[in-house]
């Protein structure tokens, strides 16, 4: 019986990259996060993976290598999504441009550890702004150099059984055959087949789907005179909605609901408030819950994420994650063309 192939996660965050190796049924043995509260989440679920909690401009292939045991070459793949802040239509609301230059290089240290590392194939995923930047092109140029064959293009996870509108930049690098990406499906999954049989919050045992939320009584009858499955707040009319919105112009999902029967939204960190989007449940009068903003998200229902720094801070985690339904179908579509089959 042959190995499974091995995997190291670049810029794990909270896991949700690895979930998809691991569902694809890659050996995830090595990760790389310098966040401390997504490395609390990535051991609660991935705790027999090697995770380097430091900044990757420090760390060497080398080092790597001999701490999981491997010679350059035996790694069948390096998957990564470094943090490209400078390249997204979302900017953090105090990060500087500085800041955010200095992210834009860091697909440059993926290259640097596919280099020495000398994987069998290479997955990138990351905005869709990236495709635009000559640091892309000069990326993709060196994997040529090195020998990989490319695949790249931007894809809605919609397309590939997630069920959620999300528009990602991938890129399958390998040089054991051309790479294809997964089949797209025929059909969307919604909203309804992941949260609509979920125990309501109040009688929930799960700290991530039952917690307090208070709003104000004004912002509660808000809430409820939003139109259930889908509705927006500018079915009210101009005067029943907040004095702010009377006077914006765009943003137009805020304060809206999900429907039942399509693809969710984009689950941003932003995921549990209704005033970042359109993160009302599809009837009930509140905000989605953590819980079913990762189902969303296609994280397991027993997926944890630490609340230890209050439940904004998981819903970026979860926000920030790649789904893993997505990352898991591409991941198999690799895995066709590698020469280790799966124990």
């Amino acid at each position: 019986m042959k190995k499974k192939p091995r995997a190291i996660d670049l810029f794990c965050g909270a896991g949700g990259l690895t979930e998809g190796l691991r569902q694809a049924g890659y050996k995830v043995v090595g990760a790389v996060e310098i966040d401390a509260l997504a490395c609390s989440a990535y051991k609660l679920n991935h705790k027999a993976v090697k995770l380097w909690k430091e900044d990757i401009t420090r760390l060497s292939g080398v080092a790597m290598m001999e701490a999981l045991k491997l010679k350059p070459g035996e790694l069948d793949l390096l998957a990564a999504c470094p943090p490209c802040q400078g390249f997204s239509t979302m900017r953090t609301k105090n990060g500087s441009r500085g800041n955010r230059d200095a992210q834009n290089n860091l697909i440059f240290d993926v290259l640097r550890l596919a280099r020495s590392i000398k994987p069998k194939a290479v997955m990138l995923e990351n905005v869709p702004g990236l495709a635009q930047s000559a640091r892309y092109v000069k990326f993709r140029r060196a994997l040529k150099r090195l020998g990989y064959l490319i695949t790249s293009d931007i894809l809605n996870t919609a397309d590939f059984a997630v069920p959620q509108r999300r528009r990602r930049l991938v890129l399958l690098a390998s040089k054991l055959g051309e790479p294809k990406f997964a089949p797209e499906v025929t059909k969307y999954r919604t909203v309804r087949q992941f949260i609509e049989t979920l125990t309501p919050p109040e009688r929930s045992r799960d700290p991530l789907h039952n917690y307090p939320v208070e709003r104000s009584e004004k912002i509660e009858a808000l809430i409820k005179k939003i139109p259930h499955d889908g509705g927006s707040r500018m079915a009210l009319g101009k005067k029943q909605q907040l004095l702010c919105h009377q006077r914006l112009d765009g943003f137009w999902d805020v304060y809206g609901r999900m429907a039942w029967d399509s693809p969710s939204p984009t689950i941003t960190g932003g995921c549990i408030n209704p005033s970042k989007g359109r993160f009302l449940h599809p009837e009930a009068n509140r905000a989605i819950t953590l819980r079913e903003a990762a189902l969303l998200q296609t994280f397991p229902k027993g997926y944890k994420f630490p609340l230890d720094k209050g439940r904004y801070s998981a819903a970026l985690l979860i926000g920030n994650a790649l789904p893993p339904e997505f990352i898991k179908r591409h991941a198999l579509a690799l895995r066709a063309i590698n020469s280790s089959p799966v124990k």
